[in-house]
């Protein structure tokens, strides 16, 4: 006692000149003052009762009253440090008490966090040794929001580490119960409305800080299902900036990712893509509406990560997936023409999977053939997005896939399907496409298709032949005109070969 007081008394000592030497003595010297509180902790006749009414007590009044804030801090962390567990779970409320009660300037975020650092460890490594009637979280929820209110100046980036810190508590000590981590988010999320905080600047204390805090229950839970009954996790996303969405969004992605958790009903889907819209929504602006440049390799990398989250959209029940992919849809068209390359493509061939799919069902399911037709009536329109995106490549082959698709599934207007898809493919090579190397590439991808497709009658079929025989003998370059028509025969020998060796040597 008398140790701590000259201790205290030394920064008044001397001139004022020298104040900031006496601190550094100070500083010094402190670990002789905690060693009379190390060797008080050894004493054989101190239990938690006589910690709890005389020793605990006496030391928390020293502290408080000798207003001192280098004093009060190292304090305040030897006590957490030098006695057991036990007796800080028995005294907590007067801890975080007497925490509320010292000098302003005192670092009080580290003091908390220390102490809920290592009573979360306890708990780990004794379940058991936490008292029914201690509730770890409430009480320092409660005690850590009484300390913000009354701590205006407390600096934003040390509210959030605090929040950090309970978030960690409530995982590691109630891994069951969410509802405490959105408590956390909620509480953080009322301080910054209570400020009128504006969206954070990427990279600033703060905003790494609350990057941090919604990081966590993602790497905890490894679900992004679970985020999803956090609802207070998006109105905290709110309040980063462009940026720092997109990093949140794509950490979000990648987990579901590495963990490979389905999103398998309509609702969460809705859902998930709202929570990642940064990277669906075609938005280069910030806040302030200040245009945002993006990096070209980001752009992609997100798009990407995107592209391949796609394929978790998926139900076991059939029809259900239908209505995913439809939902995702919803979403994907608003993504702007540099977007929705990357989404909307798999989303076809999800579609083009579960036709398939009903397919298989043919024997179950009577309304199968009138699924299919729905599953490529979505096809179709989704499709004729990407065309008027002037992305004429791209749907030519999506095109032409769908008719191997519906040749394979059998369905009773598979006919009618595919030569309309193959139609949409002679209009995008014929207004679309004009570099040479991209003209031959085109047509052959198209007459490879017609001779792999079963579904043409004849009358179609003849059509389809004649079309590719007269656009292959349109190529700008005789080369690829002889390769071309060389490879149109094929289409005459597989029909009709008696009529196909006439029409090949006119052509």
């Amino acid at each position: 006692s008398e140790m701590n007081k000259l201790w205290v008394r030394m920064q008044h000592q001397g001139h004022s000149r020298e104040r900031e030497k006496r601190e550094k003595e100070r500083q010094e010297l402190k670990i002789l003052v905690g060693t009379n509180l190390v060797r008080l902790s050894q004493l054989d006749s101190i239990n938690v009762n006589t910690f709890k009414k005389v020793v605990l007590p006496g030391i928390l009044e020293q502290i408080v009253s000798c207003k001192d804030a280098i004093a009060q801090e190292y304090l305040m962390e030897c006590i957490i440090q030098v006695f057991p567990d036990e007796f800080h779970l028995e005294t907590l409320n007067g801890f975080l008490k007497a925490c509320a009660d010292v000098q302003q300037n005192v670092n009080i975020k580290n003091i908390i966090i220390g102490l809920i650092g290592r009573l979360a460890q306890f708990a780990e490594r004794d379940p058991t040794g936490i008292p029914e009637d201690v509730q770890l979280f409430d009480v320092f929820s409660d005690k850590t929001a009484e300390i913000i209110q009354n701590r205006s100046e407390m600096p934003v980036h040390s509210i959030v580490a605090l929040q950090v810190a309970l978030v960690n508590l409530a995982l590691r000590c109630y891994p069951t119960r969410s509802d405490f981590v959105d408590k956390v988010l909620e509480t953080t999320a009322d301080v910054f409305s209570g400020i009128n905080l504006e969206p954070l600047e990427y990279n600033s204390e703060t905003c790494k800080e609350l990057l941090k805090l919604l990081k966590i229950p993602i790497d905890s839970y490894n679900n992004v299902c679970k985020i999803l009954e956090l609802p207070h996790f998006s109105a905290l996303l709110d309040y980063c900036d462009l940026n720092s969405k997109k990093l949140i969004s794509s950490y979000i992605l990648q987990n579901a990712l590495d963990n490979e958790t389905l999103i398998d009903s309509e609702e969460r889907v809705d859902s998930v893509l709202h929570l990642v819209s940064s990277l669906v929504m075609d938005d280069d602006s910030d806040s302030q509406g200040a245009k945002v440049t993006e990096d070209p390799e980001d752009f992609l990398e997100e798009q990407w990560l995107m592209a391949r989250f796609i394929d978790l959209l998926k139900s076991e029940e059939l029809d259900n997936q239908y209505i995913i992919l439809n939902m995702a849809k919803k979403h994907f068209v608003k993504g702007g023409p540099r977007r929705i390359e990357f989404t909307l493509t798999p989303l076809v061939f999800a579609a083009y999977s579960l036709a398939t799919r009903y397919a298989a069902t043919r024997e179950s399911d009577d309304k199968w053939d009138k699924k299919c037709q729905k599953i490529f009536q979505f096809c179709s329109q989704t499709i004729m997005i990407l065309s008027k995106a002037d992305l004429s490549e791209l749907p030519l082959r999506l095109y032409l896939h769908g008719v191997l698709v519906a040749s394979e599934t059998k369905f009773d207007k598979a006919e009618g399907f595919a030569y309309d898809f193959i139609s949409q493919a002679f209009t995008l090579y014929e207004e679309e496409i004009s570099d040479s190397k991209a003209q031959l590439a085109a047509i052959t991808l198209i007459m490879s298709t017609v001779e792999r497709a079963r579904c043409f009658g004849e009358e179609n079929h003849e059509t389809l032949r004649t079309q590719c025989a007269v656009a292959s003998s349109k190529l700008l370059k005789k080369p690829d005109q002889s390769r071309a028509v060389a490879l149109c025969s094929h289409l005459f020998w597989s029909s009709k070969p008696q009529d196909g060796g006439r029409r090949i040597e006119r052509c």
